[in-house]
């Protein structure tokens, strides 16, 4: 069960990243240590995403690493569910392509 001392350990490596664009911080929740992601002034609502670390992973001697490879993955994530609209969500409207391309005929 995570403890004070791995919700240091989690937060005094978020210290280590700084990005212009995003906050990162971390949290005990019902046992479980969090990383947040938020997007710094934000002008639209975005919600905060949350990476929880597997214990395993807080005990690992390569900590460091993994918490880099979890945050990126969460980066990429975060992003895609930033997606306000997709292909996949709505019929997208076909454009006609420009100098009769995709018409039959020659």
């Amino acid at each position: 069960m995570p403890d004070s001392n791995s919700l240091r350990k989690v937060l005094d490596h978020l210290q280590l990243y700084d990005h212009p664009l995003l906050a990162f911080s971390a949290r005990e929740n019902n046992g479980v240590i969090e990383v947040l992601i938020d997007l710094k002034n934000s002008t639209v609502p975005v919600h905060t995403y949350v990476l929880p670390i597997h214990p395993r992973d807080l005990d690992h001697p390569q900590f460091a690493w993994h918490l880099q490879h979890q945050l990126y993955d969460g980066l990429h994530d975060y992003f895609i569910e930033m997606f306000i609209r997709t292909p996949q969500d709505r019929a997208v409207p076909r454009s006609r392509m420009p100098g009769g391309e995709g018409s039959q005929g020659s």
